[in-house]
């Protein structure tokens, strides 16, 4: 199909993108990064000096995150190879060669990040014997230092790139995240001495306060550590120095969670990233003065920024209208992927309404041409600790093209507006997320900008939970269901999930599963499957150890037992595809299956 006769929804899919480059502060002009160029998310490398560019993988499932060694030799990805999650570490020479493992004998697992130093190399690998972290100096092989049977990460894992918040600078020390205490979300900090794994140092704020490191000073023999706390109710920067064992908060007086992104290159400022409703701003705390000032970007959301070695910011920023775009400060594009740009999509407006408990909840509205009412979708974000931002999404744009009004509702559970929300769910998850969706539509009807009669609710992970768990609580209220990836047996799902996932659930519920056994009952979506009236649309994945296949199947099958409308689409990768084919032929099946039950 030519680009003129595709539809503009499936332009914006297939438009190639690039993800925020990494790269070693000892070889800043050697890059990594992932592109779609390809159709597939893979890795890709940059020399900045002499332009020289290629493709690194060709994994069928794709590879979302890659960085280049310290000295920048090489170039280091999770290869994952049915896209359940699990696998190990590769290196690749950067100028082209074979792919080998990075930690030979280090066993097949979940990744809890790698750091890749001048001389010691560490990666966090857990399987259904726990959590290990690995180490390798030289040419010795790698050594298991440190095990757990709660999590047990790397500092700064989540992150991805080129991890500076594991090994300090000189490589003498090593940041590890723990779920110790007995809560894998809201860990503590443990510092270890990477040769040994003898522990250096250690620092928790006591329960339901999460710590989590940032990046350690760029200058060797600093012992500063930049970390993220949650002692005020939101997340703040604070100094922990190793030297000394002595803590210093940073006062950044701003609403919504700031949090360190990295250093400039002299050690004199931090990198801030600070998220208020949807939205991020980059800012430069001076660590002498106090002093910040604000980083120039458009509006939207950040999904890397780090400072050059020539004191200039660079970051990924999208929104809503805006196909991401790596810049620098000075707003010139500094990496991007070769092909046609995005067709800009339909603003986000930020909107505001009360829940159940007079509570104000924020979200979004993305709103089609022409007069209202509008069918509506209730578009449900995964997680739950995540949130929607303003941020670019094919799959919601071609919803409005086809007269669709969106509306993206950041629920109680969700990150981004302080410890009680986010929390909020901790006991007592499915309820208060549905009371807060149901609350938003109820407004948008109200408000004449939503049909009460064609009224859908979509969503993805959690938002797949969400919507299986809203039909059947609410069955006269919605016209339509799309559960992406979705929990509908919450009991069988935590059979099959990953030990990081097991963990989570946890967290969520408060106690595994089988000790709480009326509380899963309750606010698990196939309690209620007789219930539902409503055409349903699932979509699984038959490799996803996060929303593993045999719960969802099981859900679909009670439906259909018992009458019900339900339509299966099955993809044989993981959690998440990152072949854009694939993510065209879902929306495509959202679309079709919305047009014939529900109308644009």
């Amino acid at each position: 199909m030519s680009d003129a006769s595709m539809p503009v929804w499936e332009r914006r899919f297939r438009a190639p993108t690039v993800t925020f480059p990494a790269w070693s502060p000892h070889a800043p002009e050697r890059l990594a990064y992932t592109s779609t160029e390809s159709g597939t998310y893979q890795a890709h490398v940059l020399h900045l000096a002499s332009g020289e560019e290629r493709r690194v993988t060709d994994d069928p499932v794709g590879v979302t995150d890659a960085a280049p060694t310290a000295d920048g030799r090489a170039v280091v990805w999770f290869h994952d190879e049915t896209g359940d999650e699990s696998g190990r570490y590769l290196v690749a020479p950067f100028d082209g060669g074979e792919a080998v493992p990075l930690l030979l004998g280090v066993p097949d697992g979940w990744g809890g990040g790698v750091a890749l130093g001048l001389h010691t190399v560490v990666a966090s690998i857990s399987t259904n014997d726990g959590f290990a972290v690995y180490a390798k100096d030289g040419g010795s092989g790698p050594r298991e230092i440190a095990r757990s049977a709660v999590t047990l990460h790397l500092g700064g894992a989540e992150r991805g790139g080129f991890n500076v918040a594991a090994l300090s600078a000189d490589e003498d020390l090593l940041c590890l995240e723990h779920g110790e205490h007995g809560d894998g979300v809201r860990r503590a900090l443990r510092v270890v001495d990477p040769r040994s794994g003898d522990v250096v140092a250690d620092l928790w704020d006591g329960a339901g306060r999460g710590l989590t490191a940032r990046a350690w000073s760029p200058i060797p023999g600093d012992r500063r550590l930049a970390i993220t706390h949650e002692r005020e109710g939101e997340q703040r920067p604070a100094i922990w120095d190793l030297a000394t064992g002595e803590r210093r908060g940073l006062l950044v007086e701003a609403e919504g969670p700031v949090e360190a992104l990295g250093w400039w290159p002299d050690g004199s400022a931090l990198l801030l990233l600070n998220l208020y409703e949807g939205r991020d701003r980059l800012l430069r705390l001076d660590l002498t003065s106090g002093a910040i000032e604000s980083i120039p970007h458009p509006d939207g959301s950040i999904s890397g920024a780090l400072v050059r070695p020539d004191g200039r910011v660079w970051y990924r920023i999208a929104s809503g209208a805006r196909e991401p775009r790596v810049c620098s400060q000075d707003g010139v594009e500094v990496l991007s992927a070769r092909g046609p740009r995005a067709p800009e999509g339909t603003a986000y407006r930020s909107w505001h309404f009360s829940n159940p408990l007079g509570q104000r909840v924020h979200g979004w509205i993305v709103e089609p041409p022409g007069e209202p009412p509008h069918p509506v979708v209730m578009y449900i974000h995964g997680g739950p600790t995540w949130l929607s931002m303003d941020d670019w999404r094919p799959d919601i744009q071609a919803l409005v093209d086809a007269g669709f009004v969106v509306a993206l509702v950041n629920y109680r559970g969700s990150t981004g507006y302080g410890v009680e929300w986010r929390d909020a769910l901790v006991g007592n998850i499915g309820f208060p997320e549905s009371e807060d969706i149901l609350a938003g539509l109820e407004e948008l009807i109200e408000a004449g900008v939503a049909d009460p009669h064609r009224a859908v609710i979509a969503g993805w992970s959690w938002g797949g939970y969400l919507t299986l768990l809203g039909l059947g609580l609410h069955p006269d209220r919605y016209a339509a269901g799309v559960a992406g990836v979705p929990v509908g047996d919450y009991a069988a799902c935590y059979e099959d999930l990953s030990p990081p996932l097991q963990e989570y659930d946890r967290y969520l519920l408060g106690a595994a599963p089988a000790d709480v056994p009326d509380l899963v009952r309750e606010r698990s979506p196939i309690t209620y499957v007789d219930r539902v009236r409503s055409p349903v649309l699932a979509l699984i994945a038959e490799n996803d150890t996060r929303c593993p296949p045999r719960q969802a199947h099981a859900y679909v099958e009670a439906l259909r037992s018992r009458g019900g409308d339900v339509e299966v689409y099955s993809y044989g990768t993981g959690h998440s595809s990152f072949v854009i084919d694939e993510e065209v032929r879902q929306t495509r099946a959202m679309l079709d299956f919305l047009a014939r039950h529900v109308g644009g």
